[in-house]
């Protein structure tokens, strides 16, 4: 259980630096370390919803949270969610214990390259809310299933293509998150696919690991710091589509 504590404060730490990396880390390091891939996922989105409840309130005390663009991601995650959580339902738990963990790397790979790309890339397209409601919708499917995309694919999209400033896109990005996984979190719930022990002792660990990570968030190289962290989400990435084969 000590080892499920560390790994709770390691990714608790990253998320609070960062924003990035939740579900990303999480999920892939509880299914190597024998979790049921459904139930993974359900404990990780109960795990990220204590996590980014600590992250809102302490970038929210520095003003670092733009509450107009997280609502209208949710505005668009929610019909996702309803959509994710029907379809679970009424599909066989062994289909989609088979083929998450395909799925999971998938995501990993290619949200954690654009990642890295981000300084590199320019996307010719024009903000709208439009876009933002959309991408609600696109990033809402994708942590239903899998409980990863928020951080990565919310912070690559509105730095890229809304051109919002990066202290901003942390504080947002946690908030957003922290609605998101609420939502999915209660639908697994409903199916029974959660281990409250274990997500106990991830949270254990994530109190201590937040709070430094966003202190030391003031202070660090944040651009460094998430290369460094989507460099090892790529490496998760290829590791997990390689286990799941």
């Amino acid at each position: 259980m000590l080892a499920f504590i560390l790994l709770g404060f390691v990714v608790g730490f990253l998320v609070g630096l960062t924003g990035v990396g939740g579900g990303a880390l999480m999920t892939p390091a509880l299914i190597f370390l024998g979790v049921e891939p459904l139930t993974a996922v359900g404990t990780d989105l109960l795990y990220a919803t204590v996590t980014r409840v600590f992250g809102v309130f302490f970038h929210g005390r520095r003003g670092h949270v733009r509450t107009d663009i997280a609502f209208r991601l949710l505005a668009g995650s929610v019909p996702a969610v309803l959509v994710g959580g029907y379809i679970v339902r009424h599909l066989p738990k062994e289909l989609l214990n088979r083929h998450l963990t395909l799925v999971l790397g998938i995501i990993l790979i290619v949200t954690a390259t654009l990642s890295l790309l981000r300084g590199e890339i320019s996307i010719p397209v024009r903000p709208r809310w439009a876009y933002v409601y959309l991408l609600g919708f696109i990033v809402g499917l994708t942590v239903h299933f899998t409980s990863v995309g928020a951080g990565v694919i919310i912070s690559f999209s509105l730095m890229n293509v809304a051109k919002i400033n990066p202290r901003n896109v942390v504080g947002t990005t946690i908030f957003y998150g922290l609605a998101l996984s609420a939502l999915s979190f209660l639908s697994y719930a409903s199916m029974g696919s959660v281990d409250y022990q274990l997500a106990g002792a991830l949270i254990l660990g994530t109190v201590p690991g937040v709070y430094f990570g966003t202190h030391v968030n003031a202070r660090a190289d944040k651009e460094r710091l998430k290369k460094v962290i989507n460099f090892i989400i790529l490496l998760i990435g290829l590791f997990t589509l390689l286990n799941g084969r």
